[in-house]
């Protein structure tokens, strides 16, 4: 939306600026206004892209990490109980010990080997002994660094949730005024429906499509009676919701305009659809005109493909273009 903004600005302003109605200055203050809207649209979609990568990731993190505690809760059973297995046996061993200590010199002519061999093994067992529980202490200390990390794991999932929670909030409350709006239009405009007037949604954003020969004579940039009473009725919408964008857009058939005092072409004829369609919109005092924008896009956005009286008929038209203000949204995106 924001690109079409953009561009709108851009044809609008060149228009006005070959007339000598704008100066240059301020005419570069729309493009940075313009070029700054593009820029916080991409940021936002990038930004939400990004929090739901993020939030698999971290999942993904979360289960690798208690798949490992759980193989290191085991492994840390295991060695528990050959430890203890082992203290019986060191147990068993020193109370051999001492019965050998005690017949030590009943048998120490003919079993000095044997001793030695008993000796060798105590030895053995206690220094196992050592080597098993300087493990079991490391596997503990590595048990406790992964539960730390885990945790912090887990507490930046809850953190990047809640700030999805709280945008998908925000957007589920912009679609439902937008749908809300949609049906103000509908109502208000409900006796023009059969007379080339159509509102639908597109993109989160209200479209009010009206044909030619609703607004317009063939060729005219003045907005025949019926049309005024139409764009009248809306207007009463729009006074309501102030936190409503409006865009005109003024569009034509592919026909070539033949050129004219006042009408140079196919452009020119499309702008001027717009611009007369805003100053009637503006009648209304709670209209405010930097809510609002005029635009003209020719013949390159045709709605009916073909060269049939049908398919130009369609594409000889107004948009009206409402959509909400996400000042919400950008707020919590820069506070984060």
């Amino acid at each position: 939306m924001y690109s079409k903004f953009k561009s709108y600005h851009l044809f609008f302003i060149i228009l006005l600026i070959l007339s000598g109605c704008v100066p240059a200055k301020q005419f570069e203050e729309v493009q940075q206004s313009a070029k700054k809207c593009e820029e916080e649209r991409e940021l936002l979609k990038d930004e939400n892209k990004n929090l739901t990568v993020t939030n698999t990731e971290l999942k993904a993190k979360t289960e690798q990490l208690q798949k490992r505690i759980n193989n290191l809760q085991k492994d840390s059973l295991e060695k528990t109980t050959k430890l203890h297995s082992i203290k019986i046996r060191y147990d068993k061993l020193n109370k051999q010990y001492s019965q050998l200590q005690e017949s030590q010199e009943q048998l120490l002519s003919g079993n000095i080997n044997e001793t030695k061999k008993l000796l060798k093994e105590l030895q053995n067992t206690q220094s196992e002994i050592i080597k098993k529980e300087d493990e079991l202490r490391k596997l503990e200390d590595n048990l406790s660094s992964e539960r730390s990390k885990l945790n912090a794991y887990e507490q930046e999932l809850e953190l990047k949730n809640a700030r999805l929670v709280e945008l998908e909030t925000i957007l589920n409350r912009k679609d439902s005024a937008v749908n809300i709006l949609k049906d103000k239009v509908s109502k208000a405009l409900i006796g023009f429906a059969d007379e080339g007037l159509a509102v639908d949604i597109r993109n989160g954003k209200v479209y009010i499509s009206l044909e030619e020969q609703l607004l317009f004579k063939s060729g005219s940039t003045e907005v025949d009676p019926k049309g005024v009473s139409a764009l009248k009725k809306l207007a009463g919408v729009l006074s309501k919701n102030p936190d409503i964008n409006i865009m005109v857009e003024g569009h034509t058939d592919d026909v070539p305009y033949i050129s004219s005092d006042a009408i140079k072409d196919n452009w020119d004829l499309s702008v001027k659809r717009a611009t007369a369609i805003v100053r009637i919109l503006m009648e209304n005092p709670n209209i405010k005109g930097n809510r609002i924008i005029a635009a003209g896009r020719s013949k390159y956005v045709p709605i009916a493909e073909g060269k049939t009286d049908e398919a130009r008929r369609k594409n000889r038209r107004t948009e009206i273009i409402l959509t909400p203000k996400l000042d919400e949204l950008f707020q919590i995106l820069e506070a984060n």
